[in-house]
């Protein structure tokens, strides 16, 4: 009888420990958005990265195509690429044939070896792959201590194709798609993938909603805007942003141009005035009403002033 019930405790507590384990690995995923007819977001989460999150604070995306799937961003880690890939099996069992990286940002492109290792083809724009060579080992420091012995097996693998090219024509398994660089944004060398029969654009970094977005030492403003001016220009009725929810031209425009339009306009009279840094600080910090619904806006909106500042003051 003793035997018995030790035997029954044990049962217990392993199975207890089986469900506790299998919460833990299930305890993030991307949402699947269907856009249009084989053409899927897959949206992360727009808090910080995470080890939960598998650094998978952004979205990424992919098209279903007669010979298998599009990818567009592949994640920050092989483990982040293998939820991806969990995800895309629930839309269909047809193999990822071509990643195409958006940017140079850990979470576009670390999980290139996750993919290229099942036969896939890597695609980027030669400036994006650039970017990458220059951040490596930035991004690795810092996934190392976010997800921790998540990135032990991170290959750092650029595209096996890189196209040298501003616009670029695609033919992937019948689909026609377009891979562009419209100047510096985010960061440097940034692309945008646009689908013209489906009015749907993956905009990578260029475009934040939902959150608001960060600009870093190396994110040219001036430049940030024009390049999104250009995206906009191709009127699409979809766009997948970097972060956030999928949205239309009046979301984007209002929660990342207008966003960008304000920082420069109003460090721009700041700097006509005479204003110093910390004055321009506090004056833009109590004028941006319109953007303080903004997840992050508490921890970012000061920065982004001074940064903003920084550029066009040396500029003058």
């Amino acid at each position: 009888m003793q035997v018995t019930m030790i035997y029954s405790l044990k049962s217990r507590l392993f199975m207890f420990c089986l469900l506790l384990l299998s919460q833990s690995v299930l305890a993030f995923e991307l949402e699947t958005v269907k856009v249009t007819d084989n053409v899927y977001a897959l949206i992360g989460e727009t808090g910080p990265r995470t080890y939960d999150n598998h650094a998978l604070n952004n979205n990424v995306g992919f098209i279903v195509v007669d010979d298998g799937v599009i990818l567009i961003d592949s994640g920050a880690s092989p483990s982040g690429a293998k939820l991806i890939q969990q995800r895309i099996s629930t839309v269909t069992d047809k193999p990822v044939k071509w990643v195409i990286n958006t940017g140079s940002q850990d979470h576009r492109w670390l999980g290139n070896s996750y993919f290229k290792q099942q036969g896939a083809e890597i695609i980027a724009l030669s400036s994006t792959v650039e970017e990458q060579k220059k951040h490596i080992e930035t991004h690795l420091e810092r996934l190392k201590n976010t997800i921790r012995e998540r990135a032990n097996d991170i290959q750092p693998l650029q595209a096996t194709r890189v196209l040298e090219e501003v616009n670029n024509r695609l033919l992937l398994g019948g689909k026609n798609i377009q891979l562009n660089f419209p100047g510096d944004s985010h960061f440097p060398g940034d692309g945008y993938v646009w689908l013209a029969e489906e009015q749907v654009v993956f905009t990578g970094d260029l475009v934040y909603v939902d959150r608001i977005l960060g600009i870093q030492s190396y994110s040219p403003v001036a430049s940030w805007l024009k390049a999104f001016n250009k995206m906009v220009q191709l009127k699409p009725g979809y766009i997948i942003p970097g972060h956030g929810s999928v949205s239309d031209l009046n979301k984007v425009q209002q929660q990342t141009g207008d966003y960008l339009k304000y920082l420069i306009s109003g460090v721009s009279k700041a700097l006509e005035d005479w204003l110093e840094l910390d004055e321009t600080v506090d004056l833009l910090a109590e004028s941006a009403g319109q953007f303080k619904q903004l997840q992050n806006f508490d921890s970012w909106h000061k920065l982004n002033i001074n940064r903003t500042y920084l550029q066009l003051e040396a500029d003058l």
